[in-house]
């Protein structure tokens, strides 16, 4: 963004990054005034005080408390405005009650931002609601930014700010260490300041490292457009994870993901997914929470990849750093024993990927460098007592096929097996320079293996304990891909000149006349004529109000022909017998007509009754896909597009391709 006078004196220069005052007072502050400072033992105000005070980030700290002289030995303030110098960033830790007068101090003597470490807000009730709406109408008087609340707060290891109540349980010399991540590439955001909490520690033990590690809360301000904008500027942060209790600004979220994605892998796990977990992230942050169905669509379209373990989220970080994305989802394995084989083949199948079909030539050349009991396909087994040399000459084949999209690397520990010199050679081979496309490996077992997994991981090939979960994250990859091409799918309406606008004016006609009749549903008939304006093909249909009308229709369509109720009040037409199929005269066209009319009149009344529809009977080649609209709690309007046979009926569309799965289309 331009720091020129002209664009700092102006907002409306640039609407979509000045309607806002940036993140840098959350990440790079050089004061930071901690509002509930005290040494009252696990108190998140004195453990706030402890972790800023504990690593130097080139600022300089002021505790707050109108009751205390000194916390932790350093001289307190009555208040923020009594601080000697100007306050970039609040760390609030009060009782709730007492937040929105605090922040409405912080707004008057221009404090940037703000860090509400303290709950009860919307996730008590309409109170906490109340408190919060007061909070945020300060903070946008006075531009002021706010993360949480209801979170543990930001740490940034990479300048040395730790503005959070997260401790660690190491000691040392008596006292509780204050933890501070590696410095790393990777963007850590979390709803949950508890799974924070367990990701730090998990971190220390795995030695990953972080850009930027936010604990986002009940994002009464700040959310997950604001903070994926603001990464995706930063260079030194090369993918950014996300773990989700609920969208928030759905808009904001998808604009800022989509432009992001495109240079930055977004990786993303959504609690939730369920009507229970719904219910348990509604209590938790107050989250709103739409249907998940929904959400998947959104994340295919702005080219964010989803996973489903905990696990799975810095796996892909890793994953998508070290190794080249493929092209599909055409996996070749490699693996001196059949059986792990086996399970990494039905894995892969069963969640959307592909054997890949080796060349002829390929083939020929494995027939050459294997024993003649190799498995002479793919998975490539070369046999319990493949040398290193034998792993090496099949990957290098492998990787030159234009058939495969990926390779996993298989090892179990066998007696002639050379975990260690394998690896060696595998990195020498890839060092040495292979067609791109991603390399995994699962080198199985414990202590026997290890080292040369470390080497394998050493030369940036991700090795994993088991075959599966190598399999599971390489669908992962491919599906990425797919959702990043997607990024550059967008609808397009044909211009008037074509030809083939839509008739927007036939369109208000039907829809006014509709409310008019004060109705809120269109008949069939209506319907398909809203459709036709759009210039979507349907079958013939025609409209008859009486039973000579519906002959003469018939007879000029050609038989055999089908009669539909036309009701502007019944929706289900074959609940009352109001779909009467292969009339082939008629004389059928008249006591179908008949019946149709006697049960709505015995079943509701003649009044229901206002004709039929004549449409051809056509023969059912090809799927019958359901189209329908509804207003999603997150997202707004929702279009849904779906076949109605079951899955099993057309095995060829699965439904974990998601590929073949519709697009989410927003708008009225």
């Amino acid at each position: 963004m331009s720091t020129s006078p002209h664009h700092t004196s102006d907002p409306a220069h640039d609407v979509l990054r000045d309607a806002r005052a940036p993140l840098n007072a959350f990440f790079n502050p050089k004061t930071v005034a901690v509002i509930g400072a005290t040494d009252k033992a696990n108190s998140a105000g004195r453990t706030a005080l402890w972790n800023l005070v504990s690593h130097p980030f080139g600022g300089m700290v002021f505790p707050i408390n109108p009751h205390r002289t000194s916390v932790l030995g350093i001289k307190t303030y009555p208040t923020a405005a009594t601080v000697p110098e100007p306050i970039d960033l609040a760390v609030i830790a009060t009782p709730a009650a007492t937040v929105p007068k605090i922040v409405s101090e912080c707004a008057d003597i221009g404090v940037k931002g703000a860090i509400i470490l303290s709950a009860g807000f919307r996730e008590t009730g309409p109170e906490g609601t109340e408190r919060e709406n007061q909070i945020l109408a300060e903070a946008r008087r006075g531009k002021l930014r706010i993360i949480g609340p209801n979170c543990l707060g930001v740490i940034s290891p990479l300048s040395g700010l730790n503005a959070s109540f997260a401790l660690t349980s190491a000691v040392a010399g008596g006292a509780l260490l204050s933890p501070m991540p590696r410095p790393g590439s990777v963007a850590f955001i979390s709803q949950s300041g508890a799974l924070c909490t367990a990701i730090l520690d998990w971190s220390f033990r795995q030695n990953v490292g972080f850009s930027a590690f936010v604990s986002i809360g009940s994002m009464l301000d700040v959310g997950w457009g604001d903070l994926i904008d603001f990464l995706g500027d930063d260079p030194r942060t090369k993918s950014i994870v996300v773990y989700m209790e609920s969208i928030g600004d759905a808009g904001a979220f998808l604009s800022a993901a989509r432009e992001v994605a495109l240079t930055k892998p977004i990786i993303l796990i959504k609690a939730g997914r369920t009507a229970a977990g719904a219910r348990a992230a509604a209590s938790h942050t107050g989250a709103l929470c739409g249907s998940d169905e929904v959400l998947d669509a959104a994340l295919r379209r702005c080219g964010v990849l989803r996973v489903y373990h905990l696990a799975h989220l810095f796996y892909m970080a890793e994953l998508l750093g070290k190794q080249p994305r493929p092209r599909g989802p055409r996996l070749t394995v490699v693996t001196n024993a059949g059986g792990p084989g086996v399970l990494a083949t039905d894995t892969l199948i069963a969640e959307g990927g592909q054997l890949a079909k080796l060349a002829p030539e390929s083939l020929d050349k494995l027939e050459k460098v294997l024993p003649m009991a190799w498995s002479h396909g793919n998975p490539v087994d070369i046999l319990g007592d493949a040398t290193p040399e034998r792993y090496t000459a099949a990957l290098q084949i492998v990787a030159e096929d234009a058939n495969s999209d990926g390779i996993l690397l298989m090892l179990t520990p066998q007696a002639m097996s050379e975990p260690m010199h394998t690896a060696e050679l595998i990195k020498k081979c890839v060092a040495q320079g292979l067609p791109e496309k991603p390399i995994l490996a699962s080198w199985m077992g414990g202590d026997e293996v290890q080292a040369g997994a470390n080497i394998l991981n050493q030369a940036n090939i991700p090795t994993f304990p088991y075959p599966d979960t190598a399999v599971r994250l390489f669908n992962y990859m491919w599906q990425y891909s797919c959702n990043l091409d997607s990024l550059y799918e967008t609808p397009s309406l044909p211009g008037a000149d074509t030809g083939n606008a839509p008739d927007r004016g036939a369109v208000r006609r039907i829809i006014e006349a509709a409310r008019r009749a004060s109705r809120t549903l269109l008949t069939e008939f209506e319907s398909k004529q809203l459709i036709a304006a759009y210039g979507i093909p349907t079958v013939a249909t025609h409209a008859a109000m009486t039973v000579d009308e519906a002959v003469s229709v018939a007879e000029e369509m050609g038989y055999p022909v089908v009669l539909k109720l036309l009701s502007h009040t019944i929706t289900h037409k074959s609940d009352v017998g109001g779909v009467q199929l292969n009339l082939n005269d008629a004389a059928a066209v008249q006591k179908a007509y008949c019946r149709i009319q006697r049960e709505v009149s015995e079943r509701y009344s003649a009044q229901d009754f206002h004709g039929v529809t004549v449409q051809p009977m056509l023969k059912l080649d090809g799927y019958e896909l359901i189209v329908g609209s509804s207003l999603d709690s997150q997202f707004g309007p929702v279009l849904l597009l779906e076949p109605v046979a079951s899955w099993s009926k057309y095995s060829e569309i699965k439904p974990w391709d998601y590929r073949r799965s519709p697009p989410l289309w927003r708008g009225a």
